[in-house]
Protein backbone atom coordinates (compact mmCIF):
# COMPACT_ATOMS: atom_id res chain seq x y z
CA UNK A 1 0.00 0.00 0.00
CA UNK A 2 1.41 3.12 -0.82
CA UNK A 3 2.27 6.14 2.04
CA UNK A 4 -0.09 8.06 0.79
CA UNK A 5 -2.88 5.70 1.46
CA UNK A 6 -1.18 4.70 4.88
CA UNK A 7 -1.00 8.15 6.34
CA UNK A 8 -4.40 9.01 5.37
CA UNK A 9 -6.84 6.50 5.46
CA UNK A 10 -6.22 4.31 8.17
CA UNK A 11 -9.33 5.46 9.65
CA UNK A 12 -11.45 4.23 6.61
CA UNK A 13 -10.01 0.49 7.21
CA UNK A 14 -8.42 1.41 3.49
CA UNK A 15 -8.74 -1.97 1.80
CA UNK A 16 -9.87 -3.46 5.20
CA UNK A 17 -10.55 -6.66 2.91
CA UNK A 18 -6.43 -7.18 2.15
CA UNK A 19 -6.48 -6.81 5.83
CA UNK A 20 -8.80 -9.45 7.07
CA UNK A 21 -6.97 -11.99 4.19
CA UNK A 22 -3.34 -11.79 4.94
CA UNK A 23 -3.01 -14.65 2.21
CA UNK A 24 -3.92 -11.67 -0.50
CA UNK A 25 -1.33 -8.74 1.35
CA UNK A 26 1.04 -8.54 -1.23
CA UNK A 27 -1.69 -7.77 -3.86
CA UNK A 28 -1.25 -4.32 -5.46
CA UNK A 29 -2.78 -1.30 -3.94
CA UNK A 30 -5.76 0.14 -6.45
CA UNK A 31 -4.56 2.89 -8.84
CA UNK A 32 -6.22 5.50 -10.61
CA UNK A 33 -6.31 3.72 -13.34
CA UNK A 34 -8.11 0.78 -11.84
CA UNK A 35 -10.31 2.55 -10.41
CA UNK A 36 -12.04 4.34 -14.46
CA UNK A 37 -15.63 4.32 -14.73
CA UNK A 38 -18.27 6.47 -13.38
CA UNK A 39 -19.53 6.59 -9.51
CA UNK A 40 -22.54 7.56 -7.14
CA UNK A 41 -21.63 9.89 -4.07
CA UNK A 42 -23.57 7.45 -1.43
CA UNK A 43 -24.69 8.47 1.79
CA UNK A 44 -21.99 7.32 3.99
CA UNK A 45 -19.78 10.08 2.71
CA UNK A 46 -18.75 12.21 5.49
CA UNK A 47 -18.19 16.04 4.87
CA UNK A 48 -16.50 17.71 7.37
CA UNK A 49 -15.42 21.60 8.47
CA UNK A 50 -13.33 23.23 10.59
CA UNK A 51 -12.80 27.08 11.25
CA UNK A 52 -10.28 27.95 13.29
CA UNK A 53 -10.31 30.46 16.16
CA UNK A 54 -7.78 32.87 17.75
CA UNK A 55 -6.29 31.02 20.50
CA UNK A 56 -7.44 27.86 19.91
CA UNK A 57 -11.28 26.28 19.45
CA UNK A 58 -13.13 27.37 16.33
CA UNK A 59 -16.39 25.73 15.03
CA UNK A 60 -16.14 22.39 13.69
CA UNK A 61 -19.34 20.51 11.61
CA UNK A 62 -20.51 18.32 9.10
CA UNK A 63 -22.90 18.32 6.32
CA UNK A 64 -25.71 15.07 6.23
CA UNK A 65 -27.03 16.02 2.51
CA UNK A 66 -24.87 16.23 -0.11
CA UNK A 67 -24.74 14.09 -4.00
CA UNK A 68 -22.80 13.94 -7.34
CA UNK A 69 -20.73 11.86 -9.22
CA UNK A 70 -17.51 11.04 -10.28
CA UNK A 71 -16.39 10.04 -14.28
CA UNK A 72 -12.92 8.82 -14.19
CA UNK A 73 -11.30 8.58 -17.51
CA UNK A 74 -10.01 5.06 -18.44
CA UNK A 75 -7.38 6.18 -20.79
CA UNK A 76 -6.58 10.08 -19.27
CA UNK A 77 -7.38 10.09 -15.99
CA UNK A 78 -7.04 14.16 -15.94
CA UNK A 79 -9.94 14.35 -18.45
CA UNK A 80 -12.39 13.14 -15.24
CA UNK A 81 -14.89 15.18 -14.11
CA UNK A 82 -16.45 15.56 -10.34
CA UNK A 83 -19.57 16.89 -9.87
CA UNK A 84 -20.32 17.72 -6.44
CA UNK A 85 -23.37 19.26 -4.39
CA UNK A 86 -24.17 19.72 -0.59
CA UNK A 87 -27.12 21.04 0.91
CA UNK A 88 -25.79 23.60 3.44
CA UNK A 89 -29.58 23.32 5.41
CA UNK A 90 -28.31 20.30 7.01
CA UNK A 91 -24.86 22.08 8.91
CA UNK A 92 -24.32 19.78 12.07
CA UNK A 93 -21.95 21.12 14.56
CA UNK A 94 -23.77 20.51 17.48
CA UNK A 95 -24.63 23.61 18.68
CA UNK A 96 -28.02 24.97 17.48
CA UNK A 97 -27.52 28.35 18.41
CA UNK A 98 -24.57 28.55 15.80
CA UNK A 99 -26.25 25.78 13.26
CA UNK A 100 -29.35 28.23 13.18
CA UNK A 101 -26.38 31.41 12.73
CA UNK A 102 -24.49 29.40 10.03
CA UNK A 103 -27.70 29.03 7.69
CA UNK A 104 -28.65 32.51 8.46
CA UNK A 105 -28.07 35.13 5.63
CA UNK A 106 -24.68 36.41 7.51
CA UNK A 107 -23.34 32.78 6.42
CA UNK A 108 -24.90 30.69 4.03
CA UNK A 109 -28.18 32.29 3.15
CA UNK A 110 -29.70 28.71 2.96
CA UNK A 111 -33.35 30.39 2.31
CA UNK A 112 -31.61 32.10 -0.80
CA UNK A 113 -29.20 29.72 -1.26
CA UNK A 114 -29.92 26.02 -0.69
CA UNK A 115 -27.13 24.37 -2.30
CA UNK A 116 -23.32 24.88 -2.70
CA UNK A 117 -21.95 23.33 -5.80
CA UNK A 118 -18.60 22.24 -7.39
CA UNK A 119 -17.45 21.05 -10.81
CA UNK A 120 -14.08 20.47 -11.50
CA UNK A 121 -12.54 21.85 -14.84
CA UNK A 122 -8.89 20.22 -14.36
CA UNK A 123 -7.74 16.97 -12.90
CA UNK A 124 -3.87 17.00 -12.44
CA UNK A 125 -2.38 13.51 -11.23
CA UNK A 126 0.28 14.10 -8.84
CA UNK A 127 1.03 9.86 -7.44
CA UNK A 128 -0.75 6.95 -8.41
CA UNK A 129 -3.28 6.97 -6.21
CA UNK A 130 -3.26 11.06 -5.79
CA UNK A 131 -4.52 13.86 -7.91
CA UNK A 132 -5.22 17.66 -7.26
CA UNK A 133 -8.83 18.26 -8.11
CA UNK A 134 -9.63 21.82 -9.80
CA UNK A 135 -12.85 23.29 -10.51
CA UNK A 136 -15.48 25.92 -9.97
CA UNK A 137 -17.25 26.37 -6.61
CA UNK A 138 -20.41 28.20 -6.30
CA UNK A 139 -21.94 29.46 -3.26
CA UNK A 140 -24.55 32.27 -2.42
CA UNK A 141 -24.63 33.39 -6.15
CA UNK A 142 -20.53 33.65 -6.55
CA UNK A 143 -18.41 31.40 -8.87
CA UNK A 144 -14.48 30.96 -7.96
CA UNK A 145 -11.39 28.77 -8.92
CA UNK A 146 -11.16 26.19 -6.25
CA UNK A 147 -8.57 23.28 -5.38
CA UNK A 148 -8.52 19.94 -3.92
CA UNK A 149 -6.19 17.13 -3.02
CA UNK A 150 -7.80 14.01 -3.61
CA UNK A 151 -6.15 10.44 -2.42
CA UNK A 152 -7.65 7.06 -3.42
CA UNK A 153 -8.54 4.77 -0.23
CA UNK A 154 -10.56 2.12 -1.28
CA UNK A 155 -11.94 0.72 -4.68
CA UNK A 156 -13.39 -3.46 -5.51
CA UNK A 157 -14.45 -2.99 -8.44
CA UNK A 158 -17.85 -1.46 -7.57
CA UNK A 159 -17.24 0.83 -4.79
CA UNK A 160 -14.54 3.38 -4.46
CA UNK A 161 -13.21 5.76 -1.93
CA UNK A 162 -11.59 9.46 -1.55
CA UNK A 163 -9.84 11.58 0.88
CA UNK A 164 -10.27 14.86 -0.11
CA UNK A 165 -9.42 18.32 1.33
CA UNK A 166 -8.91 21.92 1.09
CA UNK A 167 -8.92 25.04 2.04
CA UNK A 168 -11.95 27.40 0.71
CA UNK A 169 -11.53 31.50 1.77
CA UNK A 170 -14.62 32.44 2.89
CA UNK A 171 -14.44 36.14 2.23
CA UNK A 172 -14.67 35.37 -1.62
CA UNK A 173 -18.35 34.57 -1.08
CA UNK A 174 -19.44 37.25 0.88
CA UNK A 175 -19.04 34.88 4.55
CA UNK A 176 -16.50 37.57 6.16
CA UNK A 177 -18.11 37.48 9.17
CA UNK A 178 -16.43 37.41 12.35
CA UNK A 179 -13.33 37.84 10.95
CA UNK A 180 -10.61 38.08 12.35
CA UNK A 181 -11.41 36.31 15.87
CA UNK A 182 -12.31 33.35 13.51
CA UNK A 183 -10.03 32.01 10.67
CA UNK A 184 -11.48 33.27 6.95
CA UNK A 185 -10.00 30.03 5.74
CA UNK A 186 -13.07 27.09 5.76
CA UNK A 187 -10.89 23.36 6.01
CA UNK A 188 -12.49 21.01 4.26
CA UNK A 189 -11.63 17.36 5.02
CA UNK A 190 -14.36 14.70 3.35
CA UNK A 191 -14.21 11.20 3.23
CA UNK A 192 -16.23 10.77 -0.15
CA UNK A 193 -17.50 6.94 -0.93
CA UNK A 194 -19.49 6.05 -4.55
CA UNK A 195 -20.86 2.96 -5.93
CA UNK A 196 -20.29 2.07 -9.60
CA UNK A 197 -23.15 3.58 -11.60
Amino acid sequence: MSAHSMVITAALMTLAGLVAHPALSQAKAPTLDDAAGRYDIDGSSQINFKVGQVGGGGISGKFTKFSGTFQLDRGDIEKSVVEFALFPETVQTGEPRIENFLRSTAVFDTASYPKIVFRSTKITRTGEDTAQIEGNLTAKGTTRTEHFDATLTKWNRRVIGFHIQGGVYRTRYDMSVGIPIYSNIVEFDMMVNGQKH
